[in-house]
């Protein structure tokens, strides 16, 4: 019985992390950051700010991407609190906002990611993160739940090309009565 409830108790708890990752990764990450991180590393300023810390001392670096991923985390911290005492539009709205602060932190690590691993400790910590979500990809629950998710996002797609075609191709009614809308609406603007 205490086996069967232990059993019960780790898959439940892996089931919570895996939840939580594929929030962070799918939603969070490839719908969010990771276009901004794309914007951030293509602006041509950053590739000034990228050579200048090429040539910065690694101290000044660990402390520079410890501090920015510290105020990050620490945001994400205060903005679950909002979203747990009932201020939910505040909660979200300070995490939004700390998107791109997070996207800049990951670029900052990226450019200088051989400066950080000279420091045994932190090539320790990045090394263990890296094994747990390794692990935690490893599971069959993540690749059951991974299965599911491509299958719901392929529907939500042949969803979104039906809607297209039936509502926003060519001359389509919906689309006739919507731009018949917007020149009644411009007109009466006009007055």
């Amino acid at each position: 019985m205490l086996d069967v409830l232990k059993r019960k108790l780790i898959t439940l708890l892996q089931l919570l992390l895996v939840i939580v990752f594929i929030v962070f990764e799918e939603v969070i990450w490839e719908g969010i950051s990771k276009p901004i991180y794309e914007f951030v590393h293509s602006l041509k300023i950053l590739k000034r700010v990228e050579i200048l810390l090429q040539r910065v001392n690694a101290y000044v670096i660990l402390v520079l991407f410890v501090l920015m991923l510290g105020s990050v985390e620490l945001l994400g911290v205060y903005a679950g609190l909002l979203f747990v005492s009932g201020k939910v539009w505040h909660g979200l709205l300070l995490y939004v906002m700390k998107i791109p602060i997070a996207a800049f932190t990951f670029w900052v690590f990226r450019v200088t990611e051989e400066k950080l691993m000279r420091f045994g400790w932190f090539k320790w910590i990045y090394g263990k993160i890296m094994a747990f979500i390794d692990w935690l990809k490893s599971l069959a629950i993540y690749q059951s739940a991974m299965q599911r998710l491509k299958a719901v996002k392929e529907q939500l797609k042949v969803w979104i090309r039906a809607v297209k075609i039936r509502y926003f191709s060519g001359e389509s009614a919906f689309l006739i009565r919507l731009k018949r809308l917007y020149r009644h609406i411009k007109h009466l603007f006009r007055k």
